[in-house]
């Protein structure tokens, strides 16, 4: 088995393979939230600063679907501070939402385009998030032993959360956690909740497909396999099998012997049209009620946000978050949903910055998605963030799934510059240079 950890390569690449391998120790002193908020900008910042001496300006290699995400994401600051304004929330209110926007939103703009200037070889970044879910699985292991032991699974909260100023979840440090409906274990492994740890499942996947190697693919897949059963996140086991299916038989699309299958069967789907959807049905209410509680709130929240958006700030929105009642047990209103918390926060100025480079995005990468295998897995990606957007909101997020981000400015610039993504630097006939 070929190995790589001693990641060579300019300070940029070094940074951002070994911020991926060393997520558990990172983790293990609750440092994640911070190492993977500033990475971002201290790249970025190399990447300027290189530029600067070098007096070659990498940034003219960046295509204009990624300017287009940072140009969306600027658009959220623009409404954040029309907001901030119009609801008269004060100097040190707008400046603590500002850094709490480059910690968020604008790492939605600032990772596709370092994917589109630093040179990284897609094969690194697929082998470092096949180590990162090796441990995952070796950590799954040894804690679900420990959880069967009856040992506390809750370790600490870790003293950098003076650094971050988010919540208590964001620098626990635990080995398991408990579903509060069911009294179970429930397992986060180094996501701050852990419908986070299944949305990083679905995403890993995808990464772990694609390696070359077979025992680090099997460790991979391994390892994200865990965390998408332990986290028992609903919205996660459904979309890690869809995801698989739509990143291995996209390319099959293009048999002729698929195409005539599905020619015959579609008509039957038509004619069978209303069991099967009454049956669809049926089982997205058991998914449902298997947690009544946790869907009541979020349901709750949503009404909630969508009604005051709509009958207090339509266009910019309410600027922030805002605490809510007793009927969604003070949770935020504008939290646990992407575009019902764009609508309130940022209203539909701010709902548009997203969905317009996600759309075209997606298009644009279903386009080559046939016959390309960095765009079908960028497809993927984007598939699976827009399915968690109705979960989770993808903001407070973006410090995990980072990777996803550069991939989609690696994917871009590698479309642009016409390279084969089937046969060529890592394609599924390619040899892997890790």
């Amino acid at each position: 088995m070929q190995s790589q950890t001693n990641y060579q390569g300019t300070v940029e690449e070094k940074l951002i393979c070994w911020a991926l391998v060393l997520t558990y120790p990172i983790y293990a002193i609750g440092g994640l939230y911070i190492t993977g908020s500033a990475l971002g900008w201290i790249v970025l910042g190399i990447v300027i600063l290189r530029a600067l001496v070098e007096g070659e300006n990498s940034f003219k290699q960046v295509p204009i679907i990624v300017w287009l995400w940072g140009l969306g994401m600027l658009v959220m600051l623009i409404s954040l501070w029309v907001g901030h304004t119009d609801w008269s929330l004060g100097t040190n209110q707008t400046i603590k939402s500002t850094v709490g926007w480059a910690k968020g939103w604008a790492l939605l703009g600032v990772f596709p385009i370092l994917g589109a200037v630093v040179d990284l070889k897609p094969e690194r970044l697929i082998r470092a998030i096949c180590v990162v879910a090796k441990h995952s699985a070796i950590f799954g292991m040894i804690t679900f032993i420990i959880y069967l032991s009856g040992l506390p699974g809750l370790l600490f909260i870790s003293p950098l959360q003076i650094l971050g100023g988010a919540g208590d979840n964001f620098f626990m440090v635990s080995l398991y956690g408990i579903n509060p409906e069911t009294a179970a274990g429930r397992w986060q492994f180094f996501a701050p909740w852990a419908t986070a740890a299944g949305l990083l499942s679905c995403i890993f996947v995808i990464f772990c497909l694609q390696e070359k190697d077979k025992v680090w693919k099997s460790w991979g897949l391994a390892g994200c396999a865990m965390m998408a059963l332990l986290s028992q996140s609903r919205a996660g086991w459904v979309v890690f099998i869809i995801i698989i299916l739509i990143f291995l038989f996209t390319r099959q699309l293009r048999n002729p012997w698929l195409l005539l299958f599905l020619g015959f069967l579609l008509p039957i789907i038509l004619l069978l049209g209303e069991p099967i959807y009454e049956w669809g049905m049926d089982a997205f209410q058991q998914i449902r009620g298997s947690r009544p509680a946790s869907t009541r709130v979020r349901a709750a929240l949503e009404n909630l946000a969508l009604q005051r958006w709509r009958d207090e700030a339509p266009i910019w929105g309410h600027g922030m978050v805002e605490s809510g009642i007793k009927l969604v047990e003070f949770m935020p209103i504008g939290s646990h949903h992407t575009w019902f918390g764009l609508l309130f926060v940022k209203g539909l100025v701010g709902l548009i910055a997203l969905a317009i480079p996600m759309v075209l995005s997606f298009i644009y990468l279903l386009v080559f998605s046939f016959h390309n295998l960095q765009a079908r897995s960028a497809m993927c990606l984007l598939v699976v963030l827009f399915c968690y957007s109705f979960f989770e909101n993808l903001e407070i997020l973006a410090y995990l799934y980072w990777p996803a981000l550069f991939w989609l400015g690696m994917t871009f610039k590698s479309l642009e510059n016409g390279e084969n993504g089937e046969n060529g630097e890592h394609g599924e006939h390619g040899e892997s240079h890790v």
